[in-house]
Parts: structure tokens; sequence; C-alpha cells
């Protein structure tokens, strides 16, 4: 059966200090590295090994992925990671092409599609401080609602606009294939996935809290439709 193994990031330095974080590009805290090798090890444990990749173009989601990935081998099989930059990128340089076999490479696809969810301009403010301001009801309403997008930001339906149609065309193609594909991304993008793959409402998505750094697996039948869900 296929699976699709979604991860949210490891906590990232502006985690741990409670700061919104949006697309501005923090690395992984030191427990956030942590939560990315207890990721790797419960993977190993339910013998998951990994066909394909999809990360942000962020830091903390392509950290989070690399570790996950790295720490324990068997994740990976006999293949190597090895990071898929895109070939029409004017400032990539190509120098990743080489003659040989192709079939020992575990391809990891960074994408912007999986960015966190712009937050505007709250990028860097510190929540608690943020909601003393403006009172904590908004500013729950800017971080959980569907369509309220923050100031000068993007709204969780903007996020998922960009997320679908990449989820349907780029990972539900290997799926589709049989392989078991990792997903590390971000909160908002991957609420955007959930949404989907679990047909819920938008007044179900406040309610939809996502750990930093524990795998969710869901398992597909040959017609692409989910038949089980389990939280690492």
């Amino acid at each position: 059966m296929s699976k699709l193994i979604l991860i949210r990031h490891g906590q990232s330095l502006w985690n741990a200090q409670n700061k919104f974080t949006g697309w501005v590009d923090v690395p992984l805290s030191e427990r956030g590295r942590a939560e990315a090798t207890i990721a790797s090890c419960k993977l190993r444990e339910k013998h998951y090994q990994v066909d394909v990749c999809f990360t942000s173009l962020l830091m903390r989601a392509m950290e989070t992925a690399i570790v996950t990935l790295t720490e324990c081998d068997e994740i990976c099989g006999e293949k190597t990671p090895i990071i898929q930059h895109a070939a029409d990128d004017p400032n990539w340089h190509g120098w990743d092409k080489y003659e040989g076999d192709h079939t020992q490479e575990l391809p990891i696809f960074p994408a912007s599609d999986l960015d966190e969810r712009y937050y505007g301009k709250l990028q860097g403010l510190n929540k608690a401080e943020t909601a003393a301001k403006y009172g904590k009801e908004q500013v729950h309403i800017w971080r959980r609602s569907y369509d309220t997008p923050p100031p000068g930001g993007e709204s969780l339906e903007d996020t998922k606009t960009r997320v679908l149609p990449f989820l349907r065309d780029r990972i539900l193609a290997h799926i589709k294939n049989g392989e078991t594909v990792l997903v590390a991304a971000h909160g908002n993008s991957l609420r955007s996935i959930i949404m989907d793959l679990d047909d819920l409402s938008p007044e179900e998505v406040p309610k939809l809290e996502l750990a930093t750094g524990v795998p969710i697996v869901y398992e597909f039948d040959s017609e692409t439709k989910v038949i089980d869900k389990v939280l690492l």
C-alpha cells in the first residue's frame, strides 16, 4: 500500500521564543533537531522506507527532512538522499548532473508551494505580546481561522489555494505509483493537506493542532483513497 508521511518541522529557534515566523527562514533549535531524530527512530521502528521526499524551501523544514531521512539509514534503504534543484532556476548552476546509476537516489524536492503561510506584519512579533495588544480572540482568529488573514498576510484559505494543486499534481502522482512519500513542511501548509485528506470543513480547522516533529502516516488503496491514518 502507498503511504504518505506528513511531518511538521521540529521546533525552530523562533518557536522556542514564541514568535510568529511565517516566511522568515529560521533554523531548528537543538530541541527541533532532537524531535526530527526521534521521528526518524519512530519510522524505523515501524519499518517504513521512504521513496521520495518533498519539503518547503524554508530551512527548518529542509533540516527536518534531512535529519529524519538520515538519522536512521534504514529509512532510505540503500539509497542516498539527494536534493533536486529546479532545472529552470536561473541561480542554480546545474553542477549536480552526472553520468551513472540514478536508481540509487532518494530525491528530495524543495517547493515553495509547501512554504508556511505568510504572516505579514505579524512576522517576528512575540505571540503573547501581540495577544496583549490586540486581544487573545483576535490573535486566535488570525492564527487559526480559515479565511481571515493576519494584517498583510495569507489566510489558511490562501495557503490551501497554493498547496492543494501541488498535492494533487506532484505528491499524489507518487502515491498512485505505490510509493511511500515523506512531506516535511509547516503547520499551515500541512493543515491544508489534512483538510483535504480528512475532508474537514472550515469550521473544524481551528481545532486542528499539529505538534512539531510528530509523523502522521496515511495509507492509501490502489485508487488513492485513504484507508488508514496513524499518529506515531
